[in-house]
């Protein structure tokens, strides 16, 4: 089984922002990385901010932030 990323949900993952907390209002790819440790520890939020973080815990394990940020700038928000 081959698995296909979508498109739509990664530009989505590059524009979520935290909806709470210290890093509240910021981009997903802008938390830092023990921060996004600490949650896996303590267990991600059910739902979609869950898995973007979960997602975005394992862009930054694998350096691909800047993928994150190229898809910010081609594909603005409208």
């Amino acid at each position: 089984m081959e698995i296909q990323p979508n498109s739509e949900d990664l530009v989505k993952l590059a524009h979520y922002k935290m909806p709470f907390g210290k890093y509240k209002g910021r981009y997903l790819v802008d938390l830092p990385l023990p921060y996004l440790v600490w949650f896996k520890q303590k267990g991600f939020p059910k739902g979609t901010l869950g898995n973007y973080l979960d997602t975005m815990l394992t862009v930054k394990d694998n350096g691909l932030e800047d993928l994150i940020r190229k898809l910010q700038k081609e594909y603005p928000r409208f």
